[in-house]
């Protein structure tokens, strides 16, 4: 009979203690602290998004019920209710933000080594986007979004070689997209694949002076005059090429702001019959690519789908601004430690059907990769169409 770890257990053996610590140390997590560390906190937090917990309480009940099994996860004895909330609500949430960025360090590392991007491109290929998460206002008041509404955003930077996040910085929901620009090192020769919420071309000639190259959809009133444009082949006019034109700005302002040429590409999706018009700096590939590049940045929407259907970022364990960072960074760890494992453990299954399986297994003894050495029950065909390579 196997007398090793839980479940739980083997996930957390994954965490590098040493980084964690570092964390802590940082923002001095653990100072004057005599009963509830910040390990012990991120142990509570991390089983209550793995078991879709719906408050502290119902954390604490768990850990109760299993009292006698907590010295093997790292917890002596079980703390109260108002010991929970008093950390989540007054410890610093960057210490578990830092160690997240530290996770997407690891994770991409294990899923860039295999994964084939769907383009044929040498490239590191980025989409940048963000997601509202909506806030009662009532309740969590420092949230104010619109006149009758709270909300936070999560930017997001995807890595589209494995579909995991790059960079992630959750702000208030009025901070405009735009404003995220300033925020990101640029990789040369990498592409970020924008909509037209990001044009600001100011900041996207910073992107072109590091080097980089963006695609984003042009606005409908851009101004602009035509130094050259390309002849289409007939394969580019069957495949829904309308233009492919090099553009100077006109407008005073933009031609300040971004003094150089752009690629201006009209294209018909033959699918839906929409047309779109990209504008790029990159003047060497194919129009029909930067087309399809632009088509992957379905690949955040359908992250963001994910991330607020599996993981408790929706409803939250504390009403302090410090307490919902601190849980969005929380399910964030949460969906990379799951991540991590499912390469560490080489399991065939996706990382859903990872966490339902562990949601209710957490306290089970058996090896991480015996649980999962059964395959679990497809997915239905229109399901899966909607699910990312990854998840």
């Amino acid at each position: 009979m196997y007398q090793g770890q839980f479940i739980l257990s083997q996930i957390l053996s994954l965490v590098n203690k040493y980084e964690f610590n570092k964390c802590v140390d940082k923002y001095n997590g653990d100072n004057k602290i005599r009963e509830f560390s910040c390990w012990q906190q991120f142990i509570y937090l991390i089983f209550g998004q793995l078991t879709y917990r719906e408050s502290i309480h119902d954390i604490i009940n768990c850990f109760t019920a299993q009292r006698k099994k907590m010295y093997h996860i790292g917890i002596e004895t079980v703390v109260s209710i108002s010991t929970v909330t008093r950390a989540n609500e007054n410890r610093n949430w960057q210490i578990y933000a830092d160690f997240g960025k530290y996770l997407i360090k690891i994770a991409r590392s294990l899923y860039m080594i295999d994964n084939k991007f769907v383009i044929d491109l040498d490239n590191t290929v980025y989409a940048l986007d963000s997601t509202t998460i909506d806030l009662c206002l009532k309740t969590f008041w420092w949230a104010r979004f619109r006149k009758k509404k709270g909300a936070v955003k999560m930017h997001t930077l995807l890595d589209l070689r494995g579909n995991i996040p790059a960079f992630i910085c959750i702000t208030n929901g009025k901070v405009h997209d735009v404003n995220i620009l300033d925020t990101i090192v640029f990789e040369p020769a990498a592409f970020y694949i924008m909509d037209k919420g990001y044009i600001d071309f100011n900041r996207l000639y910073k992107i072109k002076m590091a080097s980089a190259f963006f695609v984003t959809r042009a606005k409908i009133n851009l101004q602009f005059m035509v130094v050259k444009s390309k002849k289409l082949t007939i394969n580019q006019k069957e495949a829904g090429l309308k233009c492919d034109q090099t553009i100077r700005l006109t407008v005073t302002k933009s031609k300040k702001e971004y003094p150089e040429k752009l690629r201006r590409i009209k294209y018909k999706d033959i699918e839906t019959g929409k047309i779109y018009t990209f504008l790029t700096n990159n003047f060497e590939l194919d129009a029909l690519i930067i087309a399809a590049l632009y088509k992957q940045r379905w690949q955040i929407e359908l992250f963001f789908k994910w991330i607020k259907g599996h993981l408790k970022i929706k409803t939250f364990w504390g009403h302090s601004e410090n307490a919902v960072k601190m849980q969005i960074w929380i399910a964030i760890c949460s969906f990379l430690l799951v991540a991590i494992a499912k390469k560490q453990y080489k399991i065939e299954q996706t990382i859903y059907e990872m966490l339902q399986v562990i949601s209710v297994c957490a306290f089970d003894k058996i090896p991480i990769n015996e649980l999962f050495s059964k395959p679990t029950n497809e997915i239905s065909k229109n399901e899966s169409c909607k699910q990312l390579t990854l998840i």
